[in-house]
């Protein structure tokens, strides 16, 4: 088995940078051969500027397989055969239905690219899956808790997956964000790992022999039947849900509801979800640690007419809105820290930062002393990216679209101790 990847949703290349252990020196890419990215697909949608693409090509070179067009348009057969399928991918509505026809069967929204990784899986089978998404995930749609992966699990099922998840933020693993996002790792039932871990009792796979027990430990919690579930798919509809079965998609779609906890495995069908809690990381990276120590340009400095709507925006508040119907109702809102702390790791990093709004990092210059936004290279240290990443010679990427890909972007260290493990994994089945 060779060590093949293929990246959809690539963005600026979050998981190549983590699995082979990229780095910047002096402008040119230090790359590892630890995976062989053979595939990349990254496209924006929503604007005729490409600038995470542009972004990809700079660092890692132009290719016939550095493919910048929307995944619904391409012929999955074209996709190169490969061992691990990756991508961090938008929650959106999983939901299916029949055709009117009957002709294809079953049909998801046009535009969800879950369907998308669906294809890839059904036309080139890849032995190992890794996909990463928002916590929320696991209990969207608000009307239908826990649809969503319903249907993700069951699509990974009928495709011939086992699957195990686990909610990680980041923070309590060492690294500089508080950032919790959802890990799927799927494998195949003709792997060897699959036959490996069919004789692994489910508790302690998600404990002690699963690869996120493994890589982010968690403590161990005897008493299962208040913290742990378990079901399976096709019993939980006669025992849950009467005068229904989960033989399709479409029941799952229009009837599944279940409260999914942060880690969990789908292993035959059957599933079994836990509620756990990470073992305290002794060495902590805090926002202080990453932070510029020299001059930092003035232009990220606030503006002392700006201060105020600063602290406005930071500060509680109780606003009255105005429901549909003219109903009034207050939105009410706590105070975030102003400016932010520097001893703590940063928080969550969104695709607004450095804009004047309440979710924006502002720190106290360690040169200065003065209140200041985040810099482009601050925010790539806090997802970990190599200083300067996304600082390339495109007009597309403005300093606003460099805080904005970062906001999109996962934490490279994460992914890398994954690919590390997952490349143990691979070199065994050899």
């Amino acid at each position: 088995m060779d060590k093949t990847v293929v990246e959809l949703f690539a963005g600026v290349g979050g998981f190549r940078c983590g699995f082979n252990h990229v780095s910047l020196k002096n402008g040119k890419v230090q790359e590892e051969d630890n995976w062989d990215f053979v595939w990349a697909n990254q496209w924006e949608p929503s604007t005729k500027s490409q600038a995470a693409f542009d972004c990809y090509v700079e660092r890692f070179g132009e290719s016939e397989n550095h493919v910048n067009e929307d995944i619904a348009t391409v012929d999955k057969k074209t996709i190169p055969n490969h061992t691990l399928l990756v991508g961090g991918f938008p929650c959106q509505d999983y939901s299916v239905a029949r055709s009117l026809s009957g002709g294809k069967g079953i049909e998801g929204k046009k535009g969800v690219l879950w369907w998308q990784i669906a294809e890839v899986l059904e036309e080139k089978q890849p032995p190992f899956v890794l996909l990463e998404n928002v916590d929320r995930l696991l209990r969207s749609p608000a009307t239908q808790r826990g649809r969503d992966f319903g249907v993700m699990l069951r699509t990974l099922l009928d495709n011939g997956y086992s699957v195990e998840w686990r909610v990680i933020n980041a923070a309590e693993y060492g690294f500089p964000q508080k950032r919790r996002r959802v890990f799927i790792f799927a494998y195949h039932e003709s792997t060897n790992y699959y036959k490996k871990m069919d004789k692994v009792d489910y508790e302690d796979l998600i404990y002690k022999e699963g690869i996120f027990a493994k890589n982010f430990p968690i403590k161990f919690n005897s008493n299962t039947n208040l913290d742990g579930k378990e079901f399976s798919i096709d019993e939980f509809g006669k025992t849950s849900i009467k005068k229904k079965d989960f033989d399709d998609l479409v029941a799952i779609s229009d009837d599944f509801d279940f409260h999914f906890f942060n880690s969990g495995l789908m292993h035959k069908g059957n599933i079994y979800t836990f509620k756990t809690s990470p073992v305290e990381c002794d060495n902590v990276t805090t926002l202080g640690d990453i932070i510029e120590k020299g001059e930092v340009d003035e232009k990220y400095y606030l503006l002392d007419e700006k201060l105020e709507k600063w602290k406005y925006l930071k500060g509680s508040k109780k606003v009255p809105r105005k429901r549909p119907n003219g109903e009034t109702y207050y939105f009410s809102e706590g105070n975030i820290a102003f400016p932010d702390k520097l001893d703590v790791p940063a928080r969550t990093m969104l695709t607004s930062e450095s804009t004047t709004n309440r979710s924006s990092h502002v720190v106290k210059d360690v040169q200065s002393g003065n209140l200041r936004t985040l810099t482009p290279v601050e925010a790539e240290r806090i997802q970990m990216f190599p200083d300067d990443w996304t600082n390339i010679e495109s007009k597309a990427m403005t300093e606003r679209r460099r805080y904005f890909m970062m906001g999109n972007a996962l934490v490279v260290g994460v992914v890398k101790i994954l690919g590390d493990y997952i490349l143990e994994i691979v070199e065994e089945e050899n």
